[in-house]
Order: C-alpha cells, then structure tokens, then sequence
C-alpha cells in the first residue's frame, strides 16, 4: 500500500539536491504565443500548487480563465486559490469542485495550509465547478488548455457529464502517473491517480485532441531544499506568500519538489522536457494496487509523457516571469 501524502516525509533523501541554476539554461525554445488554460488543482496539500500558480499569476502570456478545486475541504483550497489572485491582482473566477472519489474511498479530506490563511475568507459555491468548465470550454471551443494538477475526478465528472468536451479541448496536461522505472520513494504509484484512479483512468481513455502527462519519474527529479526556497522565494509578494505558506509542508518534508509548476511551465515553455507518444493505463485491480500507470509507447498515440527534464532551464523559466515583474 502507498503512503498517504501526509507521510511522504523524509524519502526525499533518496536522490542528491539540486544546487542551483543559472542563467545560461535559456537557451531552451519557447512558445511565443498566449494561452487559455483553465487550473483544477488540490492547492493546499502538497505546496507545489501554490507554487504551480504563483507562476501562471505572473506569467504574461498566460490567460487564466478559472480555477476549480478538488478533493477534501475543496472550499478551503478555493479560498487558497483566492488569497493567491488576491496578491495578484488578478481577478480569477474560483470554484469549488468536488471532494469525494468516485469509487474509492477519500485519502486526501483536509488542506492543511489553509491554517496559514489570515482574516476572513471569502466562500465558494460547492456545485458549480462542472457547470463553470463545461460552459468555459463551450465558449472557446479548441483553444483551451485543461491544466489538471490533482486527482482528476472533477475532470472525469466533467467528461461524463458532457461526452463533448473532450473534443472542444485543445489539451489536456495532467501532472499524474509514473511511466519509467526511475526511482522514486513510492515504488510505481503517484499520488494525484491513486487518490482517485476510476477518474484516472476515465480521463485518459477520453477522445482528447492531445493529452500531455508529466509523472513523477520527472517531476521528481526537480526540487529545492527549505533553505533554497527561503533564499529564492523572497522577490515577490506571491512567492512571499507560498513561502509562508511552505511551513506546514516543511515541518513534516525536507525537499519541496516542483511536480506541478515543471507541468504549468511546460506550456509557455515546452523545450523543457522531452516526450514520447504512447498510451496510458490506469490500473484498478487490487494487485499491485489501483492507480498505478503503465505506459506503451505508440507513435499514433494523441497521449504523451514526458521522458527527459532539464533541471536548470526550469528554474531559469520558473523564476524569470518574477524577475521581470515590476
């Protein structure tokens, strides 16, 4: 059995820390062009996805058109979302999504950084988030890219309830899954499809133009110690918050690891990482245990999964959308 998330706490001394990055990484192509993307995230667990969204908040060629959450006290994440667009400047449209799995039962019901949240909160509709994507995506028919950074049950809901809209999309990019046999404290599972693997895997058998998927085998390979992220996380007021709010993380971690910033990156930025097409499998039998991905390359495939990151070039473009910023 998977740890929770709540105790994946010192396996991060299995692999050597990152010591840096400069500027020479940016030699990397980048995508030139603007995008629509709309943000489901469990913000408030693990802190990479305030992490993720501070960057989009600040990154010029992104047009946020909305944020729904997911999983346990999604009201709560909504209002981390909000506290986040708040410090922006940026009015996002915020909705709550749904908290329970499909089918099993829920290992993810609070969101612990919501404790470093000041002053009243604002409150989120609780059932509207499927509504809120269904119209967006209508209303902009293949232009929109679907960033899912958590477990994909309100996309899997959303799928469902409009078997349409995978088609209006122009992509999927989901940080999930584990496609290489890279080493990694969990053995083959990753958390975002274990929380939720019936909606994993309604997802990517979906008739989506084109799914991109970035697993932990990557993601991990990406990461700063507590003292880095103090040192690298005070020349914003949005990444003055995250670091506020990465002391719950780090009372129980020792590394913060960019799982779903690498994937927010990764589209205004898509040298950054290597891909190979192929199709993806969601596991739900018992043995090993539901959840677990497996992947078999096909070139016909509109799935893809990251193969390769570049560390450094990743933190040059993370960190460069703040150092531009006034």
């Amino acid at each position: 059995m998977a740890l929770r998330r709540r105790q994946f706490t010192h396996a991060s001394l299995l692999l050597p820390l990152l010591s840096g990055f400069s500027s020479s990484a940016g030699s990397v192509a980048v995508d030139s062009g603007h995008r629509k993307i709309l943000l489901d995230t469990d913000i408030g667990s693990d802190i990479d996805d305030a992490v993720a969204l501070a960057y989009l908040l600040r990154q010029p060629r992104c047009e946020l058109l909305g944020i729904t959450t997911v999983t346990g006290d999604a009201q709560g994440r909504a209002q981390l979302a909000a506290a986040l667009c708040r410090t922006a400047g940026i009015d996002v449209p915020i909705y709550a999504g749904i908290e329970s799995p499909l089918v099993v039962e829920s290992m993810q019901t609070e969101a612990p950084q919501t404790r470093r949240l000041k002053g009243s909160q604002p409150q989120f509709a609780n059932d509207q988030a499927i509504d809120f994507l269904r119209a967006t995506i209508r209303a902009h028919p293949q232009e929109i890219t679907l960033l899912a950074i958590g477990p994909l049950t309100n996309i899997a809901t959303l799928f469902s309830r409009d078997p349409e809209i995978p088609g209006l999309l122009a992509e999927l990019v989901i940080m999930g899954g584990k496609y290489s046999g890279y080493p990694t404290p969990w053995g083959p599972t990753e958390w975002n499809i274990i929380v939720d693997p019936h909606a994993a895997a309604q997802v990517f058998s979906a008739a989506v133009p084109k799914i991109s998927a970035i697993g932990l085998d990557i993601t991990w390979q990406v990461s700063m110690s507590p003292e880095q992220v103090a040192r690298h996380f005070q020349q914003d007021p949005l990444l003055e918050t995250v670091l506020d709010w990465s002391a719950v993380w780090f009372a129980e971690r020792e590394l913060l690891h960019f799982h779903d910033p690498l994937a927010a990156a990764l589209l205004f930025n898509p040298g950054l990482c290597d891909f190979i097409a192929g199709n993806v499998a969601v596991n739900l039998e018992s043995e090993p245990m539901p959840g677990v991905t497996s992947f078999i390359a096909n070139t016909k495939s509109a799935t893809r999964v990251a193969s390769h990151v570049d560390p450094e070039a990743f933190f040059t473009e993370y960190f460069s959308v703040f150092a531009s910023h006034p």
